[in-house]
């Protein structure tokens, strides 16, 4: 195969894919409006092919990394086209890729379609924000609106821990630096510890992966921190049961009164195709911990959460359901978007 992974990358911003993937026994595949679809005029890729195409890529230590683990995330730029996401990995003895695509510019909270109490929570000085939700549902993104909000508005100390950074940030209002897991710092928990040393108001977790970093989020939270973060969860309910979850049974109780004090709010969100075959629209729930919420979390009864999240729309918050059906009265999805949220 002649072409190079940056050309096939370019072809992907060409045609306003979300990712390429590349893997052994398919054609060069892109992701467009949430749909998979070969790449015209590409044959089925051999192992040799991947290796030659994504070796390059990787540095000495990022090869280290793949070759003792199977894989491996790094952020890779092309001059004139963009950057993107890349995770390297080894399948049935072959090399693999999928490379998403990082916009140049970080979209606004309107942009995005993220309702008005978003702004509102990017004000908060200390705390535990959380956006949730399926791989592929904008997370990132969303927190890259929200840290850049606060970079206009705010004068701040915003420290990131990304794994690979994706957005670039400037210094606006705020003062911002970027670390890079596996390049400036070993992991999110001993990076989290390290930033708690050095004076941050603001600090974005890209994801609490395990029990360490979330107590360490937790105790950053509290002691006068905004911690932004995200998990892979459906919603507020499931979320704050997966984080206490985490901790061993002796832990829980505490961990409980510890979250119901410092979280603020829960974002839980997803990507619909748009009616109109144009791209995907954001559809997302949101919780504000009100005291009554912070209640129903300390006792337990976060089966309780949907229905206050349906009852509080004076305090910001909405349901996936209403949030879902605004974009329906619109025109913006299909019927059928809703059925399937019925079905889950």
């Amino acid at each position: 195969m002649n072409e190079t992974l940056d050309t096939l990358l370019r072809i992907t911003v060409e045609r306003h894919a979300s990712d390429l993937h590349l893997t052994s026994g398919v054609p060069p595949m892109l992701r467009i409006h949430g749909r998979l679809e070969p790449l015209d005029g590409y044959k089925v890729l051999m192992p040799a092919d991947l290796e030659g195409l994504i070796r390059p890529i990787l540095n000495e230590g990022l090869l280290r990394t793949f070759e003792q683990q199977g894989q491996v995330d790094l952020s890779h730029g092309v001059p004139g086209v963009g950057r993107f996401r890349c995770n390297v990995f080894r399948q049935r003895g072959s090399w693999g890729m999928a490379a998403r695509v990082i916009p140049a510019e970080v979209p606004s909270l309107d942009q995005l379609g993220l309702p008005p109490v978003v702004a509102d929570l990017c004000g908060r000085v200390d705390g535990l924000i959380l956006v949730t939700g399926p791989t592929g549902s904008g997370k990132s993104t969303t927190l890259a609106a929200m840290i850049d909000h606060i970079n206009q508005h705010r004068k701040t100390v915003i420290i990131t821990l990304e794994d690979p950074i994706e957005y670039l940030h400037r210094h606006k209002m705020s003062v911002i630096n970027q670390r890079e897991i596996g390049t400036d710092t070993t992991s999110f928990a001993a990076a989290l510890r390290g930033a708690l040393r050095a004076d941050p108001d603001v600090v974005l977790v890209g994801e609490m992966r395990d029990l360490d970093t979330v107590a360490t989020a937790l105790r950053a939270a509290e002691t006068g921190h905004l911690v932004l973060s995200t998990l892979h969860t459906r919603g507020a309910a499931e979320t704050v049961e997966r984080v206490i979850d985490m901790f061993p049974p002796e832990q829980q109780r505490q961990i409980q009164l510890q979250f119901a004090s410092t979280i603020q709010a829960v974002i839980s969100q997803r990507l619909l195709p748009r009616a109109d075959g144009q791209g995907r629209v954001l559809a997302c729930e949101v919780m504000v911990a009100t005291p009554a919420i912070r209640t129903m979390i300390r006792e337990s009864k976060w089966h309780q959460i949907p229905a206050a999240i349906e009852t509080g729309a004076r305090f910001g918050m909405r349901t996936l359901e209403a949030s879902m059906r605004a974009l329906l009265e619109r025109g913006l999805i299909d019927p059928e978007e809703m059925l399937a949220l019925k079905r889950e």
